[in-house]
């Protein structure tokens, strides 16, 4: 009766583990605005995102001097623009126009001027940087307040706040999964007879979460490349870029849970193997 019961503990740790994992993930890098911020900043430390925001904001810019009778350079924008993208100001100012984004999908907040099926980064205050203000010297050419970027392709699938009950319930699921892995982990310890051979088992969930994660975030890259298929230009390739740099984080995570994993098994073969010598009589 010991052994089941410890059994069925161990398998709820492990699926309430399955959940933890994914979960604080999500919730730090994605459904929370600041991680999601963090996360755009990390993307654009990689040169393909920075050459294909230099393009965009080439465009923009030149779109914004026509719209006020200005005939630009392109290639002094470009190259203004491919120095902009390569300083140390850029990652923070693309994490603040992945803002808007966010919170159009998480909590439907709609810039003004933005449809309402698709999804947009504002790139104002990119083109408000003291680089492209030099750039345009006298020229009366102001930047207004928001100026957003379709970075999706109209869909009646994209609306404002449709993931607004992760925004809302995302970070107690997270809390909770977290928190109820480690009481039935707890108990399984508790119900074993074994206390080494309980922790080899924890180990092995944690081996067993951390493979399935990985091959979880292959099976599900179709999806995700569809998903991607959805942008148009260079945004194709910032959504490419976050979309990598967000499979990342996960590996990271999961790279976290194996390596505890194997800690966990290591310590519980050492446990159960000094609790087998304290145990075995004395012969002499």
């Amino acid at each position: 009766m010991r052994f089941l019961a410890t059994l069925m503990l161990w398998l709820l740790t492990t699926l309430a583990l399955a959940v933890a994992v994914p979960a604080g993930w999500a919730q730090r890098d994605i459904v929370d605005e600041d991680g999601y911020a963090a996360l755009a900043a990390r993307a654009a430390g990689d040169s393909r995102l920075q050459d294909a925001m230099a393009g965009e904001l080439t465009t923009q810019l030149l779109a914004l001097g026509g719209e006020n009778g200005y005939q630009l350079n392109p290639q002094l924008v470009r190259t203004v623009a491919d120095s902009y993208t390569r300083n140390d100001g850029f990652p923070g100012q693309f994490a603040q126009a992945n803002r808007i984004a966010h919170r159009w999908m998480f909590t439907g907040a709609v810039p003004e001027g933005n449809s309402t099926d698709r999804w947009l980064i504002d790139i104002a205050p990119m083109l408000s940087d003291p680089s492209f203000r030099a750039t345009l010297g006298n020229l009366d050419l102001a930047v207004p307040p928001t100026l957003t970027v379709p970075i999706t392709v109209e869909s009646p699938d994209l609306r404002p706040g449709k993931l607004r009950p992760l925004a809302t319930w995302g970070p107690w699921a997270s809390i909770g999964a977290a928190v109820l892995t480690g009481l039935l982990a707890l108990l399984t310890l508790v119900a074993a007879r074994s206390k080494g051979r309980a922790l080899c088992a924890l180990g092995v969930s944690a081996l067993l979460v951390g493979a399935a994660g990985w091959a979880g975030i292959e099976m599900g890259r179709r999806f995700v490349d569809a998903a991607v298929d959805r942008t148009t230009g260079d945004i194709r390739t910032v959504a490419e870029v976050m979309v990598r740099t967000a499979e990342n984080s996960a590996h990271h995570w999961l790279n976290i849970t194996l390596v505890t994993g194997i800690g966990l098994v290591v310590v519980g073969v050492l446990g159960a193997t000094a609790g087998a010598a304290l145990r075995r009589p004395d012969t002499r």
